[in-house]
């Protein structure tokens, strides 16, 4: 699934900077730009869009007034606020309407790519559930719980962050039988694709071993076990 993002941004130069952020995140479209609330309007009209990054200081409105039209007219179109703005009023706001991050700028590559990734697993795993398990309630909701310091993120590649990594961690301790990525996916909510693009991370980072598994019928399956399993 593709991302189509439309950018409302009245300085045509920071929504040069986040176009050039998107075109490096793989999974994301530029679908336009936006320099006021009525392009924005008239974009919505013309395009197909999934994610509206959003400025608060529109020129014309002002973007945390737009949010609860956006959600009447356009109630399948997600938002995440980037803006200067600190008043924790908007933030409230904010909050209110259903947004589902708030950037304050200036926004690092980094810092922009971990939150647009995170948005994305998580769409990709309401798409392909039907039901869901706690483990995926947490993985939505637990970064709003106070944790204890880990590794920082930036120390991390693009499409990894830490929240994530530390549950299949959990998850693959207990795995002394193999599991594969499918049945990973399964087991933290999320898809088949992502549990592979973690559980790799740590087969080169020495944390699992891969294996593959050889079956009666079909091709060899690449499974996966923690490390201290696979060497004894």
């Amino acid at each position: 699934m593709v991302i189509k993002v439309l950018i409302a941004e009245d300085d045509f130069r920071i929504a040069a900077i986040h176009e050039s952020y998107i075109q490096k995140i793989e999974g994301f479209k530029v679908a336009g730009k936006a320099k006021s609330a009525k392009d924005m309007w008239e974009a919505l009209q013309r395009e197909q869009v999934d994610l509206i990054l959003l400025d608060v200081y529109m020129p014309d409105e002002l973007g945390t007034n737009l949010l609860p039209l956006l959600r009447e007219r356009c109630p399948e179109v997600d938002v995440i606020i980037i803006t200067a703005a600190t008043e924790t009023t908007l933030l409230r706001d904010a909050l209110h309407y259903g947004v589902v991050h708030y950037l304050i700028k200036p926004v690092t590559a980094q810092k922009f790519a971990q939150v647009l990734t995170e948005y994305k697993e998580k769409k990709d795993i309401i798409n392909s559930k039907d039901e869901v398990n706690q483990t995926m309630i947490d993985l939505f909701f637990g970064q709003m719980q106070e944790e204890p310091k880990k590794r920082d993120d930036r120390d991390l590649p693009t499409g990894i962050n830490s929240l994530t990594l530390d549950k299949v961690k959990t998850l693959m301790a207990s795995e002394n039988s193999g599991i594969t990525a499918e049945e990973l996916g399964e087991k933290m909510g999320a898809s088949r694709t992502t549990a592979r693009r973690y559980v790799e991370y740590l087969v080169t980072t020495g944390e699992c071993r891969a294996e593959l598994a050889y079956g009666i019928i079909g091709r060899p399956e690449r499974k996966y076990y923690p490390a201290k399993q696979a060497e004894s």
